[in-house]
């Protein structure tokens, strides 16, 4: 039998030292963002029950998820989402607590992606969520925290804002089964036009019809809102337009008019979403970095019908943006090699901690002999060794 020993699976890679230090710049420098702005950390186990994520309610396919069984023969996922598990989390421990409830994450997530070469099947999220709180000043603040964290990491990137109820309320004007709009949906999100004409050929023409027409072309500044209006057919659809509008305007009083632009035909698959959604694309990378929305309905599924709304960045996608661009920490050597000659071990351990206390960074010699000491010092670009007896002889090894 084949041994996999010496790989790791597919959608997974080791990461070394450059990758590691940017990963921990970008989970911590958020995390500032976020602790700044009264946040307050959580963590949910890497396994949890199906039930969490019944697909009706995640709108995450059980074919993405990794599933196993405990011991009791209960099916169990590794967690394919964080936003779940803090609702479950908040329905079942922080009920209580006065709202609105600001917590936030850092976490890895697990999903498989059949036939999708170079999507990670492990990717890092670091996102808030917002719970128990509506309305435009709550949009305006997870926006302008998305905005925030994003600037702190990667200066170059657009925000795309959209209204899931707006496709919705078009579709529920369409006479379609729930497969058909799900086809629509689709095509509109990955804007394959032809395929969208094919769908809505086959329904006619209407009002609605034409309005699905051009949503995937609706995108940009302010205009988009002037186009799309023509396009709305009933209240739903009118007050859904407005109310973006409103929040399209108040964002650009906050100087992000290049960073935001309006897309109505941004249709996420997340079904929880049920009025704002945004993302976020950086330059250098192909995909979303950053994803979120409101969920106004989802922790009624937990027994808690509070309004919601939250984000998350992809951590990785950062990590890899900034190591491309040359913008990550480097990997430092240590200055001073502390070796103890036979006999002064401990004396060498107790210096090298008084010289840590002090600022420096520094190694502690494994090697029996000085000149190995030396010799390892050099390769590795150290500044200097201490060699520790019955006194303290320095060797520079500067050029």
């Amino acid at each position: 039998m084949k041994k996999y020993n010496k790989i790791t699976p597919e959608g997974t890679n080791d990461l070394l030292f450059e990758e590691c230090l940017a990963r921990r710049y970008v989970e911590k420098t958020v995390t500032v963002v976020f602790l700044s702005r009264g946040f307050h950390e959580v963590v949910t186990p890497g396994l949890e029950f199906y039930d969490v994520f019944q697909p009706e309610s995640s709108g995450i396919g059980q074919e993405v998820m990794y599933k196993m069984t405990d011991r009791r023969g209960r099916l169990v996922v590794m967690r394919p989402d964080s936003t779940m598990p803090i609702a479950r989390l908040t329905a079942t421990r922080l009920q209580n607590l006065p709202k609105p409830i600001r917590l936030f994450y850092n976490q890895p997530i697990y999903r498989n992606h059949p036939g999708l070469t170079g999507r990670s099947d492990e990717t890092v999220q670091a996102g808030i969520e917002l719970l128990g709180a509506g309305g435009i000043r709550a949009d305006l603040e997870v926006i302008a925290t998305a905005v925030e964290a994003l600037s702190t990491c990667v200066p170059n990137f657009r925000l795309e804002l959209g209204h899931a109820g707006f496709f919705q309320a078009l579709a529920e004007q369409l006479p379609i089964t729930e497969d058909v709009r799900e086809d629509i949906r689709r095509t509109i999100e990955s804007k394959d036009y032809a395929a969208l004409n094919t769908i809505l050929d086959g329904l006619g023409n209407s009002r609605q019809v034409t309005a699905m027409r051009r949503l995937p072309r609706l995108f940009g500044g302010e205009e988009v809102f002037s186009q799309a209006a023509p396009l709305c057919s009933d209240e739903k659809s009118t007050q859904t337009l407005d109310y973006l509008e409103e929040l399209y305007r108040s964002l650009m009083q906050l100087g992000l008019e290049e960073k935001i632009i309006v897309d109505l035909g941004l249709v996420q698959r997340n079904d929880y979403y049920t009025n704002i959604i945004f993302s976020a694309y950086a330059e250098g990378y192909g995909d979303a970095v950053l994803l979120g929305g409101r969920y106004d309905n989802l922790l009624g599924n937990f027994d808690l019908p509070i309004p919601a709304i939250g984000f998350a960045i992809n951590v990785d996608a950062i990590v890899k943006i900034m190591l491309e661009r040359g913008d990550s920490p480097a990997v430092e050597t240590a200055d001073i090699l502390v070796h103890g000659k036979a006999g002064f071990e401990i004396q060498a351990l107790q210096y090298l901690s008084a010289l840590v206390k002090q600022g420096f960074q520094c190694e502690n010699s494994v090697f029996e002999t000085a000149e190995e000491a030396l010799n390892y010092a050099k390769a590795r670009g150290m500044k200097r060794v201490d060699l520790i007896g019955n006194t303290v002889e320095t060797i520079s090894l500067k050029d």
